[in-house]
């Protein structure tokens, strides 16, 4: 009895056993995935998947496509092509009157009396007349004005899209140094960390004085405001090259590492070269000289308004005698036609003495503008050209400020891997070296901003970005 008793207990001890055993089997499996892996690894959290759904992929831009993309959507440049587009065919207006024009019409009128519209012409069923201007140096005279006119307007929209091309660049390459500079604040930042430490532990030791503290932590706290203006330098010109590119505001802006445009050949030419290629390809100058052009045409125009005008006119008209027209005229015709030539002979015009001379002073103005503006633009491409230069040796300078504090910094690591100096040196120099790249980073885009503006002054912009 008490055997059964024991051998009983011992099967539901045992069956216990199996019982935990399967269940850890299961839970673990619960635990696991099909190949081993935690359910919660292999899956995740329905705000993780929310994130990743409306976090939008970053748009990557070269130079060239970030170029292209502001090009194709430039507010600027659509509105001064629209501009172009209207002074054309403003002139286009203007010259219509020296083209065929016929008109048409019909109507009924009541008339009681003589027959006549309010317009002097006799009242018709039909009508159909023709005006063309043959001669008309006034009217010749604005049009050629209007024409050249539009292609200074033509002329200021390359001027835009040089402009668009310049803001592009110049954002994408700031753009492109205020990373690095961040990437360089980073490292400056785990530098300072370190040098305060060590300073704060050589104080507690009475190795050091409590005002070399401070003096780390001032220097800690500068590295910090320099991140934190590069930051905010860097999330504005992402946001100028957002509307620059047309990207949506809510994706972040990738710059791809492509081939740069050497821009050193801006200023590779002697002065009198840079001068004369300012002058030569300036379209501020082309568009004083079309406006130059315009003003003699007007002049030229209304000095003829002294001279007849002539247009070629016709007209058909298809009477009806319910207008009573045999009532007041001897004979009643139908069909009536008249065409030939209508001359105007001014006797005296007040109005074309005042046109000449407010189209002679205005050609007076036009041309003490271009003078001006030829001086100018010879002044700002020399002032242009020396500024690059002096934008070149400065970037040298750098260049070698730089190389020499990374020597220094390989030499003074050599010392403390024999333990000559210790690790706050180290880290000093490492500090120094990251305000040196700085330095020349900021050195690299003066030049490249101010070769920039050169091309641009010099005609060589378009070649060298595209």
């Amino acid at each position: 009895m008490n055997s059964q008793k024991a051998l009983s207990g011992r099967r539901g001890l045992w069956s216990n056993k199996r019982l935990g055993t399967w269940l850890g089997i299961a839970v673990l499996f619960l635990m696991l995935g099909p190949l081993g892996v935690p359910v919660a690894a292999q899956q995740s959290t329905p705000a993780e998947e929310a994130l990743a759904q409306a976090t939008p992929p970053p748009a990557e831009l070269s130079l060239k496509s970030a170029l292209d993309r502001s090009l194709k959507s430039s507010r600027e440049l659509a509105l001064a092509r629209i501009k172009a587009t209207v002074a054309r065919r403003q002139a286009n207006l203007t010259k219509a009157k020296f083209q065929p024009n016929l008109f048409t019409g019909s109507g009924a009128v009541y008339t009681n009396g003589i027959p006549e519209t309010p317009g002097g012409t006799a009242p018709s069923l039909f009508n159909m007349a023709y005006v063309q201007t043959l001669f008309n140096p006034p009217l010749r005279g604005q049009y050629r004005q209007e024409s050249l006119e539009a292609q200074v307007q033509r002329l200021e929209t390359d001027r835009t899209r040089d402009s668009v091309m310049v803001k592009t660049a110049s954002t994408y390459l700031e753009l492109n140094k205020v990373r690095h500079g961040l990437q360089l604040v980073g490292k400056e930042r785990e530098s300072s960390t370190r040098v305060l430490d060590i300073t704060r532990q050589r104080v507690s030791e009475g190795q050091e004085l409590p005002i070399e503290i401070t003096r780390a932590e001032l220097a800690s706290a500068r590295v910090e405001q320099r991140r934190l203006q590069l930051e905010g330098r860097e999330d504005l010109l992402e946001s100028e090259l957002r509307d620059l590119c047309s990207v949506a505001p809510d994706r972040r802006i990738d710059l791809t590492t492509d081939e740069t445009p050497d821009f050193a050949t801006a200023a590779d030419r002697p002065l009198h070269e840079l001068v004369a290629m300012g002058v030569e390809n300036s379209l501020e100058i082309r568009q004083a000289e079309l406006d130059y052009r315009a003003k003699q045409e007007r002049l030229k125009g209304e000095k003829g308004g002294y001279f007849p005008t002539v247009d070629l006119v016709g007209k058909y008209s298809l009477l009806s005698k319910i207008n009573n027209y045999q009532d007041f005229y001897n004979h009643f015709q139908k069909n009536n036609v008249n065409v030939g030539l209508q001359i105007n002979i001014p006797v005296f015009s007040a109005r074309t003495t005042a046109a000449v001379e407010l189209a002679s002073e205005d050609l007076h103005r036009s041309e003490l503008e271009l003078s001006a503006t030829r001086s100018r633009v010879e002044k700002e491409v020399r002032s242009q050209a020396r500024k690059v230069r002096e934008t070149e040796a400065a970037r040298e300078v750098a260049r070698l400020e730089l190389k020499l504090a990374q020597e220094e910094l390989q030499n003074i690591q050599a010392k403390f891997e024999e333990g000559h100096v210790n690790l706050r040196e180290v880290e000093r120099l490492r500090l120094d070296e990251s305000a040196k790249w700085l330095s020349f980073l900021d050195a690299d885009f003066d030049n490249q901003q101010a070769s920039l503006e050169l091309l641009r002054m010099t005609g060589q912009l378009a070649a060298v970005l595209q």
